[in-house]
């Protein structure tokens, strides 16, 4: 069973910066897309970047210019840097495996709470 580990939120002012990692297991990491998700309080889950086996990445539009994704296929671990992080960024950060269709595929961490606020 292929376990997520969400790590790196906390309590940053607007405009500082944040490095999320995603470390997984139970699978050959490098075989799948991975992508970053939030869900802000009362909102939906969105999927704000995603990164291909290749390492090309994709943005929603609320990030681009802002957040980069990137994978260490040695360390089986994927990873979201946020910088100009602005209040609306706040939600709970999530990382998933992705299939052909760009679908998340494994059950849901726990996440990692990214705040934003002065």
């Amino acid at each position: 069973q292929v376990q997520l580990v969400e790590s790196g939120g906390g309590l940053v002012q607007p405009g500082g910066s944040l490095r999320l990692s995603c470390a997984t297991s139970g699978s050959i990491f490098s075989f799948y897309a991975m992508g970053w998700y939030r869900q802000a309080p009362g909102k939906q889950r969105e999927l704000v970047a995603t990164i291909t086996r290749g390492a090309s990445p994709n943005y929603a539009d609320s990030v681009k210019g802002r957040f980069t994704i990137s994978r260490n296929n040695a360390w089986n671990t994927v990873y979201l840097q946020m910088n100009s992080l602005k209040p609306e960024d706040t939600a709970v950060y999530y990382c998933n495996r992705l299939n052909s269709l760009g679908d998340a595929l494994d059950a849901w961490g726990k996440g990692t709470l990214v705040t934003v606020s002065s």
